[in-house]
């Protein structure tokens, strides 16, 4: 403190001139303020002369006014060398010497109005945009014949004269001035170079951190108290820097996992307001954080059961999991856990509140308690004819040749169906499980139905159905050759066991050109019709489904498992195609599949 003491003495050999300055500034000051009052006081007379000679209490139409008052405001301009406005007492501009009232903003609001109309005198000074130089500004109210404001007379003038007489002063004082600053502005700069320089620095610094601007340091300073102060600024810099960091960091991390968390998370306060809502929950709830944040989660709009269920976390301030059926933005079952939140002197702060949207696993539960009672079912049916019919077998048809023969048959077709149906159902396991990669390579298509075809032949053959094919000239798509063939014979397959004998079953391949000339989405169409008994329009959106059959005792007669198409469904879209039907009972199927020419 010491060395800070003697610099400051130095600092008070300059304080006559310091003092000297500020007479003159005074003095400056209180000559611009005489002028500043002369000029109000005159305009002030003129404003209320210009209100004695001439009539501004006129009625009429407001165009009319507008011209009148304007004209008037003009030749007292011409008189006066000042701008003239007359403002009605709504703040409207009927006249203005300088600018015509229908460009004008409503002046009830300007301050020398407001002043006039509650102190019968309004007086400001502020710089004009237009002319580009200060301006006063002096109003007083218009009273009519019952003492009623009617409008208010405005006068501007520009203080430039005053300016320059005070600039002049200024010029002499600062003439007489400069040398004494010149002789003690030396003393002065050594002086405060040496104390405000640092204290600018450490101030420019503090400023800084104060906007969160942590990597900023005071440079190298003294070893006085200032250089003390300095260094320990630049201390608290490095520390609070690294505190933020740290900090940003793990909000980083809490906002990433909260951002992309599969589950829904929400915060409400103790009063019922909606603090926090991530992506998940917007998605599950169906609302947008901007439609719920700052919103009491009363009004949000949620289910009656949502609501009632956070109404009684908040209120008993206990855990809760429930499982909801929610109807919007989609049928959705959900699991919710709501949980109190405490602070660490007991504070109640609100509930936190999971979302886990179960639907797809009471979906997958349900269809896995489907499956097996359709494979059951299934399993049932030839189990009991073979266990059946050895039972025949063994209590005493076996004397009987024709009858062994016949029930051996049976026994053996029926082990076939069964192995046919484990091995569609494994099938059909792997491809859904997608534990079947399939591996793209460029295909003949050409060659693939020719192939198909001459697969399908004899079982066609045995029912007198005739098996047509058209397919374009070199057409080649990028697929897996043995599901390709298996998606073709499977429908072939079908399309054979539903067709009478005499019928026929045909397959087109054709380019399905693409509008936007993109090889990328370039597509081949694969037809597969047949003129057999068809399928019911109300079947129709079932039929992909595993062991959703149309007729359940022709299917059993024809051999099928009922999992057929649901295996060409699912290799289709393993291969990023479509497909779909169209049928009518009574006159035929046709399957259509669309796959890309380039996965």
């Amino acid at each position: 403190m010491n060395k800070f003491r003697a610099k400051l003495t130095w600092t008070f050999t300059i304080l006559i001139g310091i003092a000297v300055l500020m007479a003159g500034v005074f003095s400056a000051k209180l000559l611009e303020q005489f002028h500043m009052n002369e000029l109000e006081q005159n305009l002030v007379r003129e404003l209320h002369v210009m209100n004695d000679v001439f009539d501004w209490t006129k009625s009429g139409e407001e165009t009319a006014l507008m011209e009148e008052f304007t004209k008037e405001t003009q030749r007292m301009k011409e008189q006066t060398d000042a701008r003239v406005t007359y403002i009605r007492a709504d703040g409207k501009v009927l006249g203005d010497s300088n600018e015509h009232p229908t460009e004008m903003d409503n002046h009830l609001h300007r301050e020398e109005i407001d002043q006039a109309a509650k102190q019968g005198i309004g007086s400001v000074v502020r710089f004009s945009d237009t002319l580009r130089q200060n301006m006063m500004y002096v109003a007083v109210p218009v009273k009519g014949a019952s003492g009623q404001t009617e409008g208010y007379l405005r006068m501007a003038m520009s203080l430039q004269q005053i300016e320059g007489t005070v600039r002049q002063l200024w010029l002499f004082l600062l003439i007489g001035l400069l040398i004494l600053f010149l002789l003690s502005g030396f003393i002065c700069y050594r002086i405060a170079r040496g104390i405000t320089r640092p204290i600018e620095r450490i101030t420019r610094v503090a400023r800084q951190m104060a906007n969160q601007q942590y990597a900023a340091r005071v440079p190298e300073a003294g070893n006085d108290e200032v250089g003390e102060l300095a260094r320990t600024i630049n201390r608290m810099a490095e520390n609070l820097q690294i505190q933020m960091q740290h900090i940003r960091e793990n909000e980083y991390r809490l906002q990433g996992v909260l951002e992309n968390m599969v589950s829904g998370v929400m915060m409400v306060d103790q009063r019922g307001t909606i603090t926090l809502v991530n992506r998940s929950a917007e998605d599950i709830l169906g609302y947008s954080s901007h439609e719920l944040l700052n919103k009491s989660y009363l009004d949000a709009g949620f289910q009656l059961e949502f609501t009632a269920l956070l109404a009684d976390a908040i209120e008993t301030h206990t855990r809760v999991r429930e499982e909801l059926m929610l109807h919007f933005p989609q049928d959705q079952i959900l699991e919710v856990h709501v949980s109190p939140i405490v602070q660490g002197d007991g504070q109640r702060k609100g509930v936190l509140v999971v979302l886990h949207d179960i639907t797809a696993v009471r979906r997958l539960e349900r269809i896995r308690s489907e499956f097996v009672a359709n494979v059951s079912h299934e399993l049932k049916t030839p189990v009991a004819a073979v266990k059946g019919f050895a039972e025949t077998l063994m209590a005493g048809a076996l004397e009987d040749k024709e009858m062994a023969r016949s029930f051996l048959q049976i026994i053996y077709d029926e082990s076939d169906r069964l192995n046919r149906l484990i091995g569609d159902i494994l099938e059909l396991s792997k491809i859904e499980s997608k534990r079947i990669p399939l591996q793209f390579s460029p295909v003949d298509v050409e060659s693939i139905v020719e192939n198909s075809i001459q697969m399908m032949k004899a079982e066609a053959e045995k029912k007198h159905i005739t098996l047509e094919s058209c397919v374009e000239n070199e057409l080649y798509i990028e697929a897996d050759e043995d599901r390709l063939r298996q998606i073709l014979i499977n429908l072939l397959s079908n399309g054979i066991s539903y067709t009478p004998e005499g019928g026929r079953v045909s397959i087109g391949v054709e380019f399905v050109p693409n509008p936007d000339d993109n090889p990328d989405n370039e597509r081949v169409r694969i037809r597969i019709s047949d003129t057999g008994i068809g399928i019911p329009e109300k079947d129709l959106p079932r039929i992909f489904e595993r062991f959703y059959r149309v007729d359940k005792a022709r299917s059993r007669s024809s051999g099928g498992t009922g999992l057929g198409l649901s295996i060409v469904k699912h290799l289709t879209e393993l291969h990023h195609g479509t497909i779909s039907v169209e049928s009518e009972a009574g006159k035929g199927t046709t399957f259509n599949i669309e796959l890309p020419v380039i996965q």
